[in-house]
């Protein structure tokens, strides 16, 4: 039984790309996966091509995302548009091209990530989206472990806090791949930098943030919303978000705020049924967009393509926006829910009828056997 599931084709694709006079770019919209994700790409094509940079399209705040490029002693810079005549190839990781305006214009041509995928996915020669893991970390330490790659001291704790973080430490979206790559990389990474890490959540300055989110904290249809009005980083929102995920009772929440001349709604769920991906990719129709996981996800537009005549009201224009998009989720879904309960009545109402023309006709009816073998189940080489 393979510890990982084999991606001898797929690295075989991958360094088919490969040219020693070239020079690469990773790029991320920076937080722990993405980095960890980015490393590991790095460490896999860099001694095939000239140089590989590790490029980042948002200002990192959030003090345990620090700490993790401190302590971990990651290279990553900030994308400027002008170093783009300086690559020739570029790759993206934890994300997909439509989730970041950044992205626009740029031909990728590695694509690798976990969020849904989308209707009109990018042309990238070589592309592995998986929604059905917990982390491209764990992804990356599969290729890492295909490409026979024993990851380093650094790189290991880093997979290590990706998978964590985008697992909710394995409480969310988590599979057993996961839980196998965390437990592999767990033999190579240091605990010690790990609690350096997990340590630096929080800022004293974000503290007066809370205190803002409980005032505005309301029910919006069957999940909850909260208004935070203008912030130094949407990583805020973020922080605020998670912190709402543990508060008992609530289906789900909407951190909304504004930040670098757009606004932003950070979804966190985990109980109930809802699509928060789905909500977001609808929240913003016409002057923005979003998208995300079923239980994160995120929507934002920028300030100025939002009417004029409400932008005094924001707070209530944004609740307005997010309650109409929910509740059409919710509908769509009850929907299909109650056409599947339908279709299941008359199927059975069909067979009652069958089963009684058939006793008056003297026929016997034919019933599976109890001991009848079902079609054995294929595992792949992951299982």
């Amino acid at each position: 039984m393979a510890y990982f599931r084999v991606l001898s084709a797929q690295l075989a694709q991958l360094q088919a790309l490969l040219v020693r006079e070239e020079s690469w770019a990773i790029l991320i919209t920076a937080d722990p996966d993405a980095l960890a994700s980015a490393m590991a790409l790095q460490r896999i094509i860099r001694s095939k091509v000239k140089s590989v940079t590790i490029a980042r399209t948002n200002e990192i705040t959030r003090p345990d995302n620090l700490a993790m490029i401190r302590y971990l002693n990651i290279p990553v810079v900030k994308w400027r548009p002008s170093m783009k005549k300086k690559i020739q190839r570029f790759a993206l990781v934890d994300s997909q091209a439509h989730h970041n305006p950044a992205f626009a214009g740029l031909e990728f041509s590695v694509v690798i990530d976990h969020h849904p995928k989308t209707d009109d996915p990018c042309a990238a020669p070589f592309q592995d989206i998986r929604p059905d893991y917990g982390s491209v970390s764990t992804m990356m330490t599969e290729y890492l472990y295909s490409a026979g790659i024993r990851p380093a001291r650094l790189l290991a704790t880093a997979l290590q806090y990706g998978i964590r973080t985008d697992t909710a430490t394995f409480g969310r979206g988590c599979t057993d791949v996961d839980l196998r790559a965390y437990h592999y990389l767990s033999r190579f990474g240091d605990a010690t930098l790990m609690n350096r890490i997990l340590r630096s959540e929080y800022m004293p300055e974000w503290l007066p943030y809370f205190s803002r989110a409980f005032e505005t904290l309301r029910p919006c249809g069957r999940g909850s919303y909260v208004w935070l009005g203008k912030v130094n980083s949407s990583d805020i929102l973020v922080v605020v978000a998670d912190f709402f995920l543990k508060v008992h009772g609530l289906r789900w929440v909407a951190v909304c705020g504004v930040s670098a001349g757009r606004v932003v709604v950070v979804f966190r769920g985990g109980y109930g049924k809802m699509d928060l991906g789905a909500v977001a990719s609808c929240v913003f129709p016409g002057i923005g967009g979003g998208g995300g996981h079923k239980t994160m996800a995120r929507a934002e537009a920028a300030l100025v393509d939002v009417p004029v005549e409400n932008r005094s009201g924001l707070e209530e224009y944004v609740f307005q926006l997010i309650y109409t998009a929910a509740e059409k989720r919710r509908r769509m879904q009850a929907a299909s829910h109650g056409g599947k309960k339908a279709s299941t009545e008359e199927s059975g109402t069909e067979e009652a009828k069958r089963r009684t023309l058939a006793k008056a006709a003297g026929e016997k009816m034919s019933e599976p056997s109890q001991g009848a073998a079902e079609e054995p189940v294929q595992k792949d080489s992951a299982e």
